[in-house]
């Protein structure tokens, strides 16, 4: 790929995510996320904690929130987990928190399902009936479990380096620089995996893995510039300063809302460079493609320019009056 080819896809990438309202769509994300964010992560603690211990995955859960948002938005987390364990009812009130709970989480994927479908330009198909809507909630839920499955992963793997680098390290003194970086290296791949199985399974579109595989790895690298970005401005004394009592849910929001950005724009890149360089996207049995009814671009300069109609005057009228006769 040429560098003029580079310049037109991030071109119309930007052109993509401003035509449609990805800012918007990031609002209504992190408002949802706010609310789905304790049973999201009391699921993913569940499928975790299973094998190293619900206390081990809920302490790796608040240490990775803490290094992306810091201390305060951990804050947030930590005490919603708290809060949810601790809680303890009745057969009838469990089986009412648990039906809370999965729609609370499944909730979250529902919202991005339908803005990732805006970004493809796909709409789901009307009057399809309950059973679609339920394999939708099947299909969100699936992917509450692989974020679960993805932490236990990733659990397993840090312990793993972390064991190997505390024993290999007084007979390799240099070691725990290599072990660092691999550690990176790994943290990227399981992110860039996270986004493509989002890219793939969620939107009503089917589309080759080895494009996704290239919006994935794109957006994991974004996300990762992002992420320090926001850690150096959300660890100034000025959000807090700003928002006083309530800093705490404001830096998480803030962290959300602009990492939900950056997915989106990710996203866009996907489907631009699927839509160019790759595969037809093409929606699935359940859904209709929209792309022909959105509004083209136009360019002011290019575009033609309609000249208004002059008013003839009183003495132009009289003046053809006479010619007639």
């Amino acid at each position: 790929m040429h560098l003029r080819s580079v310049g037109e896809l991030l071109k119309e990438t930007f052109q993509e995510w401003n035509q449609d309202k990805a800012s918007r769509l990031a609002a209504a994300l992190a408002y949802y996320t706010i609310f789905s964010i304790a049973p999201l992560l009391m699921i993913a603690t569940a499928v975790a904690g299973a094998v190293f211990g619900e206390e081990a995955a809920r302490g790796e859960i608040v240490t990775q929130i803490q290094d992306l948002v810091g201390e305060a938005g951990a804050t947030v987390v930590q005490t919603a987990l708290a809060n949810v364990n601790q809680t303890k009812t009745g057969i009838v009130g469990t089986s009412i928190g648990l039906a809370t709970l999965l729609l609370g989480a499944t909730g979250l994927f529902g919202e991005m399902q339908d803005a990732l479908n805006t970004i493809w330009e796909v709409a789901p198909k009307s009057g399809q009936g309950i059973w679609v809507l339920i394999r939708r909630r099947l299909i969100s839920f699936s992917m509450v479990l692989g974020i679960g499955v993805l932490l236990l992963l990733s659990l397993f793997l840090s312990t793993a380096l972390a064991a190997f680098s505390s024993f290999m390290n007084s007979w390799i003194p240099g070691l725990a620089t290599g072990l660092s970086i691999l550690n990176f290296v790994v943290s990227f791949s399981l992110m860039t995996l996270l986004f493509a199985m989002i890219y793939v399974i969620l939107p009503d579109v089917k589309i080759a893995w080895k494009d996704v595989l290239v919006g994935a790895a794109t957006t994991a690298f974004l996300f990762t510039i992002g992420r320090t970005l926001l850690s150096m401005y959300l660890g100034s004394a000025a959000v807090s300063s700003t928002f006083g009592a309530a800093s705490s849910l404001a830096v998480l929001l803030v962290w959300i809302y602009y990492s939900a950005q950056v997915f989106f724009l990710g996203a866009e890149f996907t489907q631009v460079y699927a839509r160019k360089y790759g595969s037809e996207i093409v929606p699935t049995k359940n859904a209709v493609s929209v792309a022909a009814n959105r509004l083209p671009s136009v360019d002011p300069q290019n575009s033609p320019r309609i000249r208004p109609r002059r008013r003839s005057g009183f003495l132009t009228k009289i003046k053809n009056w006479f010619g007639r006769r």
